[in-house]
């Protein structure tokens, strides 16, 4: 009779050392080893069937662009270029051009497992649909990519997902659309390919809105923004502001009618024989403040009359709306109604 094993101290469980991470079906082989992803074969020539040009040409302007139309102004150029496939296949294909040079990638994949692949169809301006029924194509790729459910979910975003991480630039990032179904997972799977210090935030897109009683409503959508390093392209965007803090903030006017805020010129902390301590116009800093600029700052604004003197006598910034760039966005997004004829589970 065979002794089962003593694991202690000295003789660790295997458990015992396995590090946390998403384990599913397919993730490795019969001998423990990682699967790589198997794009041999996937690569392949595509046929440039249109090129969307913006603005088109001035000749083409008033007519017909055909579908075929073999003349394009931009040879060569990558830009506008729609494919339509397996998109398993097409990054495969765009490796050899791409690798390494993309900025930017956005993903909405499926967000259900399940083989329900019925939708409803709006026709033309009116609030009329009809339901679309799962076609033979839609039914064999449910079995051949979420047959298994979950497994084959991950499955097929790590595939994906690798491929997506070898298309970016060093400074590219991603986008990944999901909701309450897979959020959790894709989460998850994003950390181990992108590294959690990779992660930048995550969006939550109020997409629609809920009159049910009872349970809270799920009424968000989930995008996580990953980087692919530590210094990704990042364009600051600016929302204009709500009409409350125009009201409550922009209440002054100067002389020429210019709407304005004002702002606090002293900063939190006791920076006292600094640059920042000083007196200024007979006033020095309250206590535990500091001036937010050094004196040299202060008279240039002065000499711009972006100085206003309150009924106590501290000076404050004026900050004119016309010359304010807006709110920077953050992650909750409210502003973008919902898309028409999409999922409403």
């Amino acid at each position: 009779m065979t002794s089962q094993p003593t694991y202690g101290l000295h003789n660790p469980h295997p458990l015992s050392q396995m590090r946390t991470e998403l384990v599913w079906e397919g993730k490795y082989d019969e001998y423990g080893n990682r699967r790589e992803v198997n794009i041999a074969g996937c690569a392949m020539p595509m046929q440039r069937i249109e090129g969307i040009d913006e603005p088109r040409r001035e000749a083409a302007a008033n007519q017909q662009l055909t579908l075929f139309e073999q003349q394009n102004p931009r040879v060569d150029d990558f830009r506008n270029r729609l494919i339509w496939g397996d998109n398993k296949l097409v990054m495969a294909s765009l490796l050899q051009e791409f690798k390494g040079k993309v900025d930017l990638i956005y993903i909405d994949p499926p967000f259900d497992v399940g083989a329900d692949f019925t939708l409803q169809v709006q026709i033309g301006d009116e609030e009329e649909a009809i339901e679309k029924d799962q076609s033979t194509l839609e039914m064999v790729a449910y079995r051949d990519m979420w047959g298994k459910g979950t497994d084959s979910y991950l499955h097929m975003m790590y595939e994906r997902l690798i491929l997506i991480r070898e298309l970016l630039s060093d400074q590219g990032s991603v986008y990944v659309h999901c909701d309450w179904r897979m959020n959790s997972f894709l989460r998850a799977l994003l950390d181990e390919i992108f590294a959690p210090e990779n992660y930048r935030s995550e969006v939550l897109w109020k997409r629609k809105d809920s009159n049910k009683a009872g349970l809270l409503a799920t009424v968000t959508d989930t995008i996580y923004y990953y980087s692919k390093s530590d210094f990704p392209l990042w364009n600051q965007i600016y929302l204009s502001y709500s009409d409350d803090r125009l009201k409550k903030a922009y209440n002054n006017f100067d002389a020429n009618g210019r709407q304005f805020a004002l702002s606090d010129l002293m900063a939190p902390g006791d920076r006292k024989g600094t640059k920042a301590h000083y007196e200024w116009n007979g006033v020095f800093p309250r206590t535990g403040r500091h001036w937010a600029y050094i004196k040299e700052k202060m008279e240039e604004l002065e000499a711009q009359g972006k100085i206003f003197w309150n009924s106590n006598g501290t000076p404050k910034l004026k900050i004119y709306l016309d010359e304010a760039k807006g709110t920077p966005l953050n992650n909750l997004w409210t502003d973008i109604a919902m898309v028409k004829g999409g999922n409403e589970a």
